[in-house]
């Protein structure tokens, strides 16, 4: 067994079993105070199942072996009545989505406080400390009353931070705290997190499939695969120079090339003149103009608020606008489409799952989009043909969404949204919750589809590295309004706004020179 005296936490030997399936294999761990240590791997690499075994937080049917040993004290082998000590007091946790860590029915300022509560901190004393935390992670004008759902994703994500640091933990769990955060907000935390590790000399565990972020964060990185750590070391190190294939595979899938340069028709399928939407005195699209041709990918970036999703809505007919026009294939579109004409447009979302009746079988799922042209009698070969299209399997129709992966369900929801034969796709946030891996095999999909079908895609992404691997051309949006637009290469190479720029440099990315 290795020296691990001067580490905070040391993992050695972690076996984990559900139901003696197992799921982790001979984990090895350890991380210093002051230090930032990434886990990075594929989903279901085991990365979080290792996170949640630290925190003693494992659903039942769970069987653990090994040693994770805090200060001197075995986690693994505390009962549950001590594990509440040492949870916030000394290890704390930063889940991926807010919103579903927060309450909704609680001030958000109560809930920082119930930390301290819990302590039996007088009531107080906890909504002084929640003030001061809440200013400390950069949320001095929020008040403590206000409620999640009036907070933008990363005000919630904040909130979870202040959460988390309440007590001053020692060591600090973050698992996936910035995916789903456009780059300038990502950056603004990733900010945060570096800052209370350097000031109050916290240890960190920071999970996550990003090698951008790593490379920015990270002292040192341990990669996972199918339950085992395969590569640990300096985080430049493994970066520039991986031991290990699947580590190598990784880095190839995060950096991928930009778009080759293809021929488009000049025939519009979609156009927009001048659309305008208002909530109030909020000009949530204002005077947006855009043309997208036929076989063409068109990047939409931007900030979250900056009115993408409101666009989106506007052109899938979901919303009328207060003016302007949309075109669909030169007939009107939005509001004004035809049941016949929305078949012609499709969608595929960010989160499989949650536009999935979790009910149906695959073959329902597919076959839904046919309400809008009516169910032919050959419904059930074209959803096989579609599955296959997708590179699935025609019996998976009989399967149910929770039968498979995250990267699988985005294939069903794309053969979903082809089942129509439509000639233009939005894709929104299509693949910003996939690994990298999973992401490259989508994207090569998305490729595949346009060159053998002809289909338009609308891009909307936070991700400029996706946006750059996938549009011809590239639209930025910032309150409501398209402040640059032109050839992909054009704007991520020689950006003419301030604010592309500013979105280009707060991109996480791995250094040139670790290449």
């Amino acid at each position: 067994m290795r020296d691990t005296s001067e580490h905070l936490l040391a993992v050695e030997g972690l076996n984990l079993s559900i139901h003696r399936i197992p799921i982790l294999h001979d984990v090895a761990l350890a991380v210093a105070p002051g230090e930032v240590l990434g886990l990075v791997g594929e989903s279901g690499s085991g990365k979080s199942m290792t996170a949640l075994a630290l925190m003693g937080l494992l659903p039942r049917g769970c069987r653990t072996e090994g040693h994770a040993t805090f200060d001197g004290t075995d986690l693994l082998a505390l009962p549950e009545r001590e594990m509440r000590r040492v949870r916030g007091d000394d290890v704390s946790m930063i889940f991926q989505e807010p919103m579903t860590a927060l309450n909704p029915v609680h001030p958000i300022g109560a809930q920082v406080a119930e930390t301290l509560r819990l302590r039996s901190t007088p009531r107080a004393e906890a909504m002084r400390v929640a003030r001061d935390r809440l200013d400390r992670v950069g949320l001095t004008a929020i008040g403590l009353d206000r409620y999640p759902h009036e907070l933008s994703g990363g005000q919630r994500q904040r909130v979870c931070i202040a959460m988390a640091i309440a007590r001053h933990p020692r060591l600090l769990i973050a698992d996936e705290p910035t995916t789903a955060l456009d780059v300038t907000t990502q950056a603004t935390i990733l900010d945060l997190l570096r800052g209370l590790v350097a000031e109050e000399g916290m240890a960190m565990i920071l999970v996550t499939h990003d090698l951008g972020v790593v490379a920015g964060m990270a002292d040192r990185v341990a990669v996972m695969k199918a339950g085992r750590v395969v590569e640990t070391g300096a985080t430049r190190d493994v970066l520039s120079a991986p031991a290990e294939p699947y580590t190598s595979d990784l880095l190839a899938a995060s950096r991928p090339p930009p778009r080759a340069p293809r021929p488009v028709a000049e025939a519009p399928v979609l156009e927009v003149r001048d659309l305008r939407r208002t909530y109030g005195a909020t000009r949530a699209v204002d005077g947006v103009s855009l043309v997208l041709h036929r076989g063409e990918s068109l990047g939409l970036v931007g900030e979250s608020g900056c009115g993408k999703s409101t666009l989106t809505r506007l052109l899938l007919g979901l919303e009328r606008p207060d003016g302007g026009t949309v075109a669909l294939m030169g007939r009107p579109g939005g509001a004004a489409m035809t049941r016949a004409d929305r078949a012609k447009i499709s969608v595929v979302f960010q989160d499989p799952y949650g536009s999935f009746d979790p009910r149906w079988t695959v073959a329902r799922l597919v076959a839904e989009p046919f309400h809008l042209t009516g169910r032919p009698s050959d419904w059930r070969d074209r959803v096989a043909r579609a599955l296959v299209a997708v590179g699935l399997h025609a019996d998976d129709a009989a399967k149910y969404p929770h039968e498979f992966s995250g990267g699988q369900r985005q294939r069903i929801a794309i053969a979903r949204a082809l089942i129509t034969e439509p000639e233009v796709l939005v894709l929104d946030e299509a693949v910003s919750a996939l690994d990298v891996r999973v992401r490259a095999q989508v994207l090569d999909l998305l490729d595949d589809l346009q060159g053998r079908l002809g289909l338009s895609y609308l891009f909307i992404s936070h991700d400029l590295t996706v946006v750059r691997a996938i549009a011809d051309r590239v639209l930025v949006m910032r309150a409501g309004r398209i402040v640059e637009r032109g050839e992909a290469g054009a704007v991520f190479d020689a950006p003419q706004d301030d604010y592309t720029r500013q979105l280009i440099a707060a991109a996480p990315r791995i250094p040139e020179e670790w290449a």
